[in-house]
């Protein structure tokens, strides 16, 4: 699978470290609802289909950036800014 970092170009997969799902709301800095933190850090969706994640180019530039990919087929929808 090829990723269009938006910084070097189109890369091979090998290069990148997944960062998570993109469209997860962080709950507020300094919030004291510990039951949220959990579930923000420990749970997640396993969508199928069209999905938000971040990405990091570990083996380029190092930049985090959000790219959207169909996880059912890994058609890569291109970097949302």
């Amino acid at each position: 699978m090829m990723i269009p970092c938006p910084h070097c170009g189109d890369r091979d997969v090998s290069e990148f470290r997944y960062g998570g799902d993109a469209s997860k709301q962080r709950p507020a800095h300094g919030t004291g609802d510990l039951q949220t933190w959990h579930d923000y850090v420990f749970l997640f969706e396993n969508p199928k289909g069209p999905h938000t994640e971040y990405w990091q180019h570990v083996l380029g530039c190092r930049r985090w950036f959000r790219l959207a990919r169909n996880t059912a087929t890994n058609e890569i929808g291109g970097v949302v800014s």
